[in-house]
């Protein structure tokens, strides 16, 4: 039986899999531009025919319906990462929240987990049999290898991407369902994401290998970088600003020790942009994260730059990003991650960037102490370089003293007098001299005299 012939025997309707899923199933299933909504939708729509179902999955892009309060018995979430549609959910018990280290995770759900059922979204087969998993090869790909059921939605939009392929027969069944993908479009770089971007790219040389996560500030970073020479990228996730760079050849991968002249990615978060470059391009392979997050793969690329953001620092440099309090806003992702891998780096840098401020300018998001109830995402051990619209601050090799002196002078202007004060509170000194301190108060006073002007609306 060749392979048209086998690939025929396997395809059903999403109704007719979705019978193979049994009361008290773990089912795993894909993630963000790679989840399987047409299959999901189909459990969603005949949830009342199912008990106890765990369903487990990372980063959504939709609307995460098993959070519904009638699911109750039959779908409840267990979420490897927060996302917009479940946050409310994982806080008050309704959704369960599982937290590791990324490249952990496919071995977390394999070992620990432990689902009977896969559901993932691959391409249509080539010539010779084999689907891609397209943009989500992550823990995806894995979990095809030891479920016992493996439910394939077939979507003629998922693009074929270099890496890490399957055949046809490794397969239970198959669902023809042609759906758009979700999109993670860029929006307009504010002005101080380009500040941000700018202070980062001052840290990155020629020749450098790169790790940019998805949003404002990586965008930013990608948009200051069109000068350099000879990057490469080896990245968990990335999104359409990488799309320049390597159609420029900026990105062209040719000073990487491993995976040379090629980009690495375990997932890609973009719009059409990003789909149609890494579609059949056999310059970017999309590997499992337990390869691509790997702090020793990552440390075998010389010069590894890797840039993450965060909600929190407090003047010790413990990074908070995936917690706000007692609620859990994210996840650890990769940022760990990488940012071990970059130490480990022969030459390697890691960067934590973010705004100064939270909630349009009214809080600071560098802080005496963390929010209570938070967890410390990125151990203060671990820091390297900490980035806001106000400058640099390096971390590594300094006194306690020094990082909190260094942390208060990228904070907002508005906050500086705050965190003097707890400083002085904590060493029992000034951090600054006189001097420095008039600099504080002329730079309070002018960010006074904008606030005043932006809520009056008074040009200069």
């Amino acid at each position: 039986m060749d392979w048209k012939e086998i690939y025929k025997s396997k395809l059903v309707t999403a109704e007719e899999a979705i019978k193979s899923i049994k009361d008290g199933d773990k089912v795993v299933t894909g993630m963000g531009c790679g989840e399987p909504f047409g299959i999901e939708k189909a459990l969603v729509e005949h949830y009342k025919e199912f008990n106890n179902i765990e369903i487990i999955s990372m980063l959504t892009l939709g609307d995460s319906p098993w959070c519904q309060p009638e699911m109750k018995g039959h779908f409840t979430l267990n979420s490897l990462f927060a996302s917009t549609s479940n946050r409310k959910a994982i806080s008050t018990g309704i959704s369960e929240f599982t937290t590791s280290h990324f490249y952990e995770i496919p071995d977390i759900i394999e070992n620990y987990i432990c689902p009977r059922v896969t559901i993932v979204m691959v391409s249509p087969p080539d010539e010779h049999g084999y689907v891609s998993f397209g943009t989500t090869v992550d823990y995806t790909k894995g979990t095809t290898d030891y479920c016992e059921v493996v439910i394939a939605q077939v979507n003629k939009y998922m693009p074929r991407t270099f890496g890490n392929n399957k055949h046809i027969r490794d397969f239970t069944y198959f669902v023809e369902i042609d759906e758009p993908l979700p999109e993670v479009k860029s929006v307009e770089i504010s002005e101080v994401e380009m500040k941000i971007g700018k202070n980062c790219a001052s840290l990155i040389k020629d020749g450098d290998c790169l790790q940019l996560g998805i949003g404002g500030i990586p965008n930013a970073v990608c948009a200051q970088l069109k000068d350099k020479k000879d990057l490469g990228l080896h990245s968990e996730l990335v999104g359409d600003g990488v799309v320049d760079l390597l159609e420029s050849g900026v990105i062209n991968n040719k000073k990487k020790q491993t995976n040379k002249g090629r980009t690495i990615l375990g997932a890609a978060f973009g719009s059409q942009k990003l789909n149609n470059y890494i579609n059949n391009n056999p310059s970017v392979e999309i590997h499992p994260i337990d390869y691509v997050n790997n702090p020793i793969e990552i440390a075998k690329n010389d010069n590894m730059v890797s840039v993450n953001s965060c909600l929190q620092v407090d003047l010790l440099g413990q990074v908070v990003s995936d917690t706000v309090g007692l609620n859990q806003f994210s996840a650890v992702g990769g940022q760990v991650d990488f940012v071990r891998g970059a130490t480990m780096s022969h030459g390697g840098r890691s960067i934590i960037a973010m705004p100064s401020t939270a909630k349009k300018g009214m809080i600071s998001r560098i802080v005496p102490l963390i929010t209570e109830g938070s967890a410390v995402t990125t151990p203060r051990n671990d820091v390297n370089y900490v980035v806001t619209e106000y400058g640099i601050a390096q971390l590594k090799g300094k006194t306690l003293k020094e990082r909190a002196k260094a942390l208060i002078k990228i904070s907002h202007p508005r906050f500086r007098p705050h965190l003097i004060i707890e400083f002085k509170k904590r060493f029992n000194e000034d951090p600054f001299t006189r001097e420095e301190i008039k600099e504080v108060i002329e730079d309070v006073k002018e960010q006074i005299v904008d606030d005043i002007k932006n809520k009056l609306n008074i040009g200069s």
